[in-house]
């Protein structure tokens, strides 16, 4: 007799393995996946290896302290659970190895391209490792044309300091599905800006793990979908270490037909994890018809000795009343729409401290309104 095993009831039971093989065939039924249009996501899906070229990986100078090279393999710090990270991690040709040593400490961020070339389907894993007391930012640009799955695994030691920065700024029919895992030790503090203005269809899952009292997680991403794209984001902050930080916030812009975006944010807090402080929240706003966003929160909590633990979620056009008051005193409708949109991406873009990004991220997010004549 065959007995067929219950699906996992939280978060922390999903399966994880290293080979595709463990994992079941997609069909978009299930709930990971049925926001995701499986078959752009071509031979992600369907593939058992991927054989295409990798993107190349470009860097200028490099500071005292930073190295960034090509290694043969790294000791593992994401586990796969889903398919095509498994795909990613088995057929990946090698790891970027990136690391910072103890101590470092940064005023300038250092910058990594990642440029797409086309080809086939590909495969790539980057390993950011930051030594103990260190404090930088690394800005990972991603450009060109590819169709890539991609893990990167990020370190932190015990009390180090790291802003990381990622822009999916792809050219356009490019598709990436990425996996992105933190683990925070002790009194470290990671913060992520992850920007996704570029591509066809881009699926980014971010995790995050704690492995020493006193980690503190920010998440914030920024987006803008256009006509026909899909951006998807999801979130899983793990608590399972007493006195814990996270803050989840990401906001998104849509305009055009069919433009689409997915954010879910999954929070555990394990029955260990006492004195967590975590919150979650997502922001989108409609532009035009046809668009159309799904935010999912969710919170799993399996103590009650927690310091606090919320979620919140909007959607929505336009505030008529903010439009009114700026076209009142003589703004005409275009620009005020503009200065609308500038202000509820704002706060997001001041998280990044690199100032000529920053200018050049209001650039891009103004040209993809003038093109909609707003």
């Amino acid at each position: 007799m065959t007995t067929i095993a219950p699906p996992p009831s939280t978060k922390s039971q999903v399966l994880r393995s290293f080979d595709v093989a463990d994992f079941p065939a997609l069909t978009g039924l299930e709930e990971e996946w049925r926001f995701t249009p499986l078959k752009r996501l071509g031979e992600l899906v369907t593939a058992t290896r991927l054989t295409g070229p990798a993107p190349v990986v470009e860097h200028g100078d490099l500071p005292a302290g930073v190295s960034v090279r090509h290694a043969d393999s790294a000791d593992a710090v994401l586990t796969p659970f889903d398919r095509i990270s498994a795909l990613a991690y088995g057929s990946a040709a090698g790891v970027t190895l990136i690391e910072v040593a103890p101590e470092t400490s940064l005023d300038e961020a250092v910058v990594i391209r990642v440029v797409g070339k086309g080809g086939d389907a590909a495969a790539a894993r980057t390993v950011l490792k930051v030594g103990a007391f260190a404090k930088l930012t690394v800005v990972l640009e991603q450009t060109g044309t590819a169709t890539v799955a991609d893990n990167i695994e990020v370190v932190l030691a015990d009390s180090a300091q790291l802003t990381f920065v990622t822009l999916a700024e792809w050219d356009a029919g490019a598709v990436q599905a990425q996996h992105i895992k933190f683990r925070v030790g002790k009194d470290a503090r990671a913060q992520h800006v992850q920007v996704s203005l570029g591509g066809d269809l881009v699926r980014q899952f971010t995790s995050v793990e704690y492995v020493g009292r006193g980690g503190d997680a920010e998440l914030w991403g920024l987006y803008f979908a256009d006509a026909g794209q899909h951006f998807e984001h999801r979130q899983l902050v793990d608590h399972s270490v007493p006195d814990c930080r996270s803050y989840v916030g990401y906001r998104g812009a849509l305009q055009g037909k069919s433009a689409q975006t997915v954010w879910v944010g999954d929070v555990l807090i394990r029955a260990a994890a006492t004195g967590t402080d975590t919150y979650e929240i997502n922001r989108n706003l409609i532009l035009t018809d046809g668009a159309i966003a799904h935010s999912v929160p969710n919170l799993e909590i399996e103590t009650g000795e927690v310091a606090g633990a919320g979620h919140a979620s909007a959607t929505g056009r336009f505030d008529d009343e903010q439009l009114f008051y700026l076209m009142a005193r003589g703004i005409p409708e275009g620009e005020a729409r503009k200065l609308v949109v500038r202000g509820f991406f704002i706060d997001l873009i001041n998280k990044i401290p690199v100032e000529a990004l920053r200018e050049r991220l209001g650039a891009a997010i103004e040209a993809r309104l003038a093109e909609s004549g707003a």
